[in-house]
Order: C-alpha cells, then structure tokens, then sequence
C-alpha cells in the first residue's frame, strides 16, 4: 500500500592535505537536488485539490472522527531555511485511530487509498500552515511508528514527498530510526504535547527541496 523510501547514508573520511577538499565537495554536493526526489508512491494526490480554493488551514479529520484529537501546524521555508514559501501546497494523510487508511472514496487511486483522513492547504505570505485531526495510530503489526505522510506541491513543479512526521519518545521512534533519518523537508520527528483540554499540539517546519533546473 505504501512505498517506504530506502534510506541511504553517505559517509567519507580522509587524511591530512585532502580533508579540506572533501570537505568542499560534499558542500557541493549539499546544493544538488536528491535523486530520488519525483520517485513518489501516492503524490499525485496532491494535484487533486483545486489549488485557489486552498487557505493555509484545513479540517482534515472530521469533528465526530474518533480518536483524540490533535492539531499540526509549522512554516514552510524556501531552500535558505529561513524565508517563508508563499503558494506552497501540502498534501497530508494518516491512519485512523485504529491504524488503517480506511474508507477512502473511489474518485481516484489516492482517494481509495489514503483512506478518508487527508487534507491539502496552502501557504500564504507567512508560509504558515495547519491541519486539524486526530493523532494517528501505529500500523496493527506495529511494524512502523504512527505517522502523517506529507507531501509538498510547489508552483510549476512536480510533487515530492518528504520525511513522515513520527512522535518522538513514541513506539518505533528508536535510537536506529533517529540515526536512519535523512531530514528531506527538514526533521520530522516531532514532539507531541498534550493539552490541557486532551487535545494535542504538534509543530513541524519544512524547508523545501531543490529541484533539477
């Protein structure tokens, strides 16, 4: 149902005269879009929004959804990590409270199988965005922690998918999956606080991804 991306780990260690060398051309390397940006399992669902219609808030699990629930928000940051991403669509979707991506709707490949809880926003000039839902439950078999897909959709250019946001100190969430993270979008292992009234409050931000030219 889901494709998860293998996780490559680039690692170098030189001597002496040629550490300074390296170091420049893994600088370089740094500005080059990854390789597998557009190799993507289920993005295309971001193009089924209408994107002038989309606000930088959106409801994406229905109030009567069981579960507890949980808001997510963050900014969203041009390549510089520093300046927000104005027009920026973000297509998130996540298990129910049971695990499953359940009844989903037949309207297209997306809709059937990200099941019902799934939302699209855009980003105005703060580059502020939120999703309000539920928190999202492990996989039944537990084989993954529970986590939101994301999926980023700039102006002009295909979609592409960045780190799932997973719950720090959660199942799953180990010292392995923390050093196997490659941060695409930036990190996301989020810290999930509960709230007074039981809801929770989750905050991740995003930098964007270079594209090939």
């Amino acid at each position: 149902m889901l494709l998860i991306g293998a996780v490559a780990m680039l690692s170098c260690c030189k001597a002496n005269g040629q550490e300074s060398n390296e170091a420049n051309v893994t600088e370089a390397k740094g500005d080059l879009p990854r390789s597998d940006l557009y190799q993507c399992e289920g993005c295309e669902g971001a193009l089924e929004a209408d994107g002038a219609s989309l606000t930088g808030s959106t409801q994406m699990a229905l109030p009567e959804e069981p579960g507890e629930k949980m808001t997510l928000d963050g900014t969203v940051f041009a390549t510089d990590g520093k300046t927000p991403a104005v027009g920026v669509i973000i297509y998130a979707y996540q298990t129910n409270a049971e695990g499953f991506y359940a009844n989903g709707s037949p309207q297209t490949d997306a809709s059937r199988q990200h099941g019902r809880i799934r939302g699209w926003i855009k980003t105005g000039a703060d580059g502020r965005y939120q999703f309000r839902t539920i928190k999202p439950a492990p996989y039944p078999n537990d084989t993954i922690p529970a986590h939101i897909h994301f999926t980023i959709l700039e102006n002009g250019k295909r979609p592409y998918w960045i780190d799932d946001i997973v719950f720090q100190g959660e199942v799953g969430v180990t010292d392995a999956y923390r050093r196997a993270m490659t941060n695409k979008g930036g990190n996301g292992i989020v810290a999930a606080r509960k709230l007074a009234d039981g809801s929770w409050q989750v905050t991740r931000d995003i930098t964007l991804e270079r594209h090939p030219d």
